[in-house]
């Protein structure tokens, strides 16, 4: 039979709780897109590739909310095209479904993003492809929503695949996302999670330097 771990707060610890738990949000706060990268070791970008892979997705980014508060700008991205905007392509907060996720802080599941009045193509256009599906979920550390999680499936320029639809109809386009993939994709926004905020305590208590 097997015994439950239970592990108590130290006491001494508990006093400087409030302290702490100020100093890790203000931390969070002034953290800049392009600072970001920093905080994703090689453990955690394999994780998030393996994350991404197992959603389904052609490619997953990570969206972080900029020093001004109107923008949302991509800090992560695991396609070909990411040395084109990862850090540089600036997504207003008031345009596009990106946006939407951010403010509603709701998971998003959407195949035929073509159709959606509210899809901005501005990063369509830049990069000359077209977002066919997408799943997109809010991404939070140190207990507040920062940015977004998204994956999707893309018809690049030239491009032209034959999928069946849910009806056994021939269609052009990549198959869609079903609801497995915005799971999968949920578990690595909150594995992510996890993991930057361990990595903000660890540096704001100096372990990261030992």
């Amino acid at each position: 039979m097997s015994c439950r771990l239970n592990i108590l707060p130290n006491p001494a610890l508990l006093l400087h709780k409030a302290e702490l738990g100020k100093q890790l949000q203000e931390i969070a706060a002034r953290i800049r897109a392009d600072q970001f990268a920093d905080l994703l070791d090689p453990v955690v970008r394999r994780t998030l590739e393996r994350g991404f892979a197992d959603a389904g997705a052609d490619e997953g980014t990570i969206w972080l909310l900029d020093q001004t508060g109107k923008n949302l700008v991509p800090v992560f991205n695991t396609g070909p095209d990411a040395d084109r905007f990862v850090g540089q392509f600036r997504q207003p907060l008031g345009t596009g479904l990106i946006s939407m996720v951010f403010a509603s802080e709701q998971p998003f599941l959407e195949n035929e993003v073509g159709r959606n009045e509210r899809q901005s193509k501005l990063l369509d256009s830049l990069l000359q492809v077209q977002t066919c599906a997408m799943v997109a979920v809010p991404f939070y550390f140190q207990r507040q929503c920062r940015g977004v999680i998204s994956s999707v499936r893309l018809r690049r320029s030239g491009q032209r695949l034959l999928t069946s639809s849910p009806t056994g109809e021939a269609q052009t386009g990549p198959e869609g996302f079903r609801r497995e993939h915005l799971a999968s994709v949920q578990q690595v926004s909150a594995l992510l999670t996890r993991l930057i905020d361990l990595q903000l305590l660890s540096r704001a208590v100096g372990w990261s330097n030992d």
